[in-house]
């Protein structure tokens, strides 16, 4: 009678604790997912509308930039909470009646998922009215849209236009293109310049590539001039001077005298303010009115000489990053329809530190092998790999590769092996480039010799850079030669 008892006891607090749950969760999960998902479509559609127009006006890209990270952030929110509920389902569908043990087990994990979706849910609400009320804000936006003239492009699918395309950079670009085009019957003597910094594989270069693709750019400018800087060397500012002599006196003779020069400089290693003072002197002796100046860099102190407010990239938000790295991995198939391999994706995105590189080559390789369990060994290599190197050097391979900086890459298939990358160098379209790439040898089972080159990235996008990296093979000390040795010393390992 006692164990009837406490057994009935028990049944009727867990159906009471389910019941004052039920209670409290309000609103309705179901409700909130599908008011937020009808508020991201709202939000999709205005920048769809947006990115295919030509804005002029700074505050309203300025505004969309802002919207488009609210709704990245809010597609995240709603993957978070889809497929955490889907933990919680599996949780609860699982056999809990083969021993109490498990039964308490399971039902202490029930209780763990439903106080995390009551903070998801909290969240998701939280992500809705947000993103409503910055809709709201944007009405007037959406009026004016429509008076600005249409962009010619391509009807590609979302993950074709992602692969093929520069992705969550376009009102950026449009920024620039609008400092590029804008002219000023007032300004001074000094040349238009528009400094844009960031990190390093932020995609400064690639932004300008496609800026200076721009019909619009090309047929404003008489010519565009490329200068890489390395570090400012006599020999380099020397060049650069020369070649402005040169395009001038070209500049002079030819039919396109009214239309002024585009100069991109490229900053690369420390800033030289005494150099840079040259390289400016230079192009305002021997540059027309009309002519720009772009600068790229790393450092923040070309910040100050510049003649317009600098634009600073920066890396993807972990929640654009995720809308980048689940189209790319998805492509045309639906998430919706693969729930644990979205999981595992989501759990993956969040170890590449937000790598444009890392993110296409990873999406390629769990694209081609749509399988759970490929998916979660891959999970469960780079969380040993990214754990045990910031261990053993201090800081995420990921983060020393774009800084330049050598580091040491594991093999998933061949964990006795690492090699390490020594240099990274860009090859342009016409280079030739190594046939064995960097997910052959991290993912695959070749056998390159000690030292080596690898295609890492082949961009589909301008510059159409190539990226390789210059390697070396590492053998690893296993445990048991460790073992062996000290043996042989006298001692043993337990």
């Amino acid at each position: 009678m006692d164990t009837i008892l406490s057994a009935v006891l028990s049944e009727l607090s867990t159906r009471s604790i389910h019941f004052f749950i039920s209670k409290i969760s309000k609103p309705v999960p179901l409700d909130v997912e599908d008011c937020l998902r009808r508020v991201l479509l709202r939000a999709q559609v205005i920048m769809d509308e947006a990115m295919g127009r030509h804005i002029t006006n700074q505050a309203m890209l300025l505004q969309l930039i802002v919207l488009r990270d609210a709704m990245h952030r809010g597609y995240y929110m709603l993957d978070t909470f889809r497929y955490q509920h889907h933990d919680e389902e599996e949780t609860k569908d699982e056999d809990v009646s083969r021993t109490p043990s498990l039964s308490i087990v399971n039902y202490v994990k029930h209780l763990c998922f439903s106080s995390r979706g009551g903070l998801a849910l909290k969240e998701l609400q939280e992500a809705h009215d947000n993103l409503n009320s910055m809709i709201l804000d944007v009405n007037e936006l959406v009026l004016f849209l429509t008076s600005y003239p249409r962009l010619y492009r391509q009807p590609y699918s979302m993950h074709l236009q992602l692969a093929n395309c520069m992705f969550g950079r376009q009102m950026e670009a449009q920024l620039v293109i609008n400092f590029l085009l804008h002219t000023d019957r007032h300004e001074g003597e000094d040349l238009g310049l528009l400094p844009i910094v960031g990190p390093g594989q932020v995609g400064k270069t690639t932004l300008v590539a496609h800026v200076c693709k721009n019909e619009r750019v090309r047929g404003h400018f008489s010519k565009i001039l490329f200068f890489y800087i390395h570090n400012f060397t006599n020999d380099e500012v020397s060049n650069f001077e020369k070649a402005c002599a040169t395009e001038h006196q070209n500049h002079m003779s030819n039919s396109n005298i009214d239309r002024g020069l585009l100069v991109v400089v490229e900053l690369i290693g420390d800033f030289n303010e005494d150099a840079w003072n040259r390289i400016y002197r230079a192009s305002k002796q021997y540059m027309t009115t009309g002519s720009k100046i772009i600068v790229t860099s790393r450092s923040d102190k070309i910040v100050k000489f510049g003649t317009t407010q600098a634009l600073t990239l920066k890396y993807l938000s972990h929640e654009s990053y995720w809308y980048f790295f689940k189209t790319l991995t998805f492509g045309s198939t639906d998430p919706k329809m693969h729930p644990r391999l979205t999981r595992l994706a989501m759990l993956i995105s969040k170890m590449l530190n937000s790598s444009l590189i890392a993110g296409n080559i990873t999406a390629c390789v769990l694209s081609d092998n749509f399988d759970v369990h490929f998916w979660g060994k891959v999970l469960t290599f780079f969380r040993g790999y990214f754990q045990r190197h910031v261990s053993r050097f201090g800081e995420h391979p990921i983060d020393l590769l774009c800084q330049n900086k050598p580091a040491h890459i594991a093999r998933m298939n061949i964990p006795s092996e690492e090699f390490m990358v020594q240099r990274q160098n860009e090859c342009s379209l016409e280079e030739e480039v190594p046939q064995i790439t960097f997910k052959d040898v991290m993912f695959g089972s070749v056998k390159p010799h000690e030292k080596f080159e690898v295609l890492t990235w082949k961009a589909r996008i301008p510059p159409y850079y190539s990226r390789v990296y210059t390697c070396e093979i590492q053998k690893l000390k296993t445990t048991a030669s460790k073992r062996k040795r000290s043996t042989k010393n006298g001692s043993t390992l337990c």
